[in-house]
């Protein structure tokens, strides 16, 4: 347990059959409930969510004691849920998905971005227009990126593939370079090197459409339903006001976790966000309401294909076993 017991709880038990003046005295104040949150990728505004409702105080208000963890490359959020060094984390739904099937004990409480904001960037120049019009093409990518089967079964073509390297140099240099690229913050870097702002292929217009989601390691979760829903509500609170208002309160902690962060970068990234819809989503009816969401029905269509790739074991996980709605408010 992560909660402290207080001293005149150990005092009641010690003598609970005589009565003092000391027995009606106001208790003491519980001690906040510490949570870990591994984070994917090195502090930037694509956790502006986070860090707003840290700065805000909203994890404070809920009675917890909420430290955020920077990721990067080497994040190995699955890992530390797994073993108890991270209570939640951020991760992709489809690696969150292939982990489930391999015994690993998390489950799916809620989304960071309604859409992950994985994409393909193209040179406005390039003459690529459709998924088609991939096919003969070379594409730096991360191999095991489950969208590149998938295209390539969907639409009958084939590729080169050349390692993601997560850097925008080589797209700089190579006019024809078609990259697997983070539509939040790949652009700036982009632009700031000279050319134009890219254009996008996005996975979620070919019909694969992933979850950025909150991963909690199950057994704890289940053991602390009230403290995790007491996050969700902070959290999202804290995407709302991030999206919706003045966002220096969690740029300026972004500043102190990631000194490179800049003023510049830090609004350009938000304004991806908030262009783009990810958090809020942007089917008909989406909006702030929808911040943190997930539902059953994407989950089924997004394992379905999975399975239909051999990705995925068919039958080895159900809707059920991998996400849960129970936390969110």
């Amino acid at each position: 347990m992560k909660l402290l017991v207080p001293l005149f709880s150990l005092i009641a038990l010690a003598g609970c059959a005589k009565k003092t003046a000391t027995s009606s005295a106001p208790p003491s104040p519980t001690a906040p409930f510490k949570i870990t949150v591994q984070l994917d990728w090195i502090a930037e505004p694509e956790h502006g969510g986070f860090y707003q409702a840290q700065a805000k105080g909203y994890f404070k208000a809920e009675g917890l004691d909420v430290e955020l963890v920077p990721g990067g490359p080497n994040a190995f959020v699955m890992p530390k849920l797994a073993t108890g060094k991270a209570d939640i984390g951020q991760a992709d739904s489809t690696n969150t998905l292939l982990a489930i099937a391999q015994d690993i004990p998390v489950i799916q409480i809620g989304a960071v971005f309604q859409n992950d904001p994985s994409v393909l960037m193209l040179h406005d120049e390039n003459p690529v227009k459709t998924f088609e019009d991939l096919n003969g093409k070379t594409i730096m990518a991360r191999p095991e990126w489950a969208f590149l089967p998938y295209l390539k079964k969907k639409y009958g073509i084939d590729f080169q593939l050349i390692p993601q390297n997560f850097s925008v140099a080589n797209f700089v240099a190579d006019k024809n370079l078609i990259q697997q690229g983070f539509y939040i913050a790949e652009p700036y870097h982009i632009i700031n090197a000279g050319c134009r702002m890219p254009r996008f292929l996005y996975a979620w217009d070919a019909g694969f459409d992933a979850y950025t989601v909150l991963v909690a390691n199950k057994p704890w979760a289940a053991s602390h339903p009230d403290q995790v829903r007491a996050f969700m509500r902070a959290y999202i609170h804290g995407w709302q006001d991030y999206l919706a208002h003045d966002p220096s309160p969690a740029h300026a902690l972004l500043k102190q976790a990631n000194p490179e962060n800049t003023d510049e970068f830090m609004l350009f990234s938000r304004n991806m966000i908030l262009d783009g819809k990810l958090v809020t989503g942007r089917a008909p009816g989406d909006g702030p309401a929808t911040i943190g969401r997930i539902t059953a029905q994407r989950f089924a269509t997004q394992i379905a294909q999975l399975e239909d790739l051999g990705i995925l074991p068919k039958g080895k996980v159900t809707v059920p076993q991998v996400m849960t709605t129970s936390y969110l408010p």
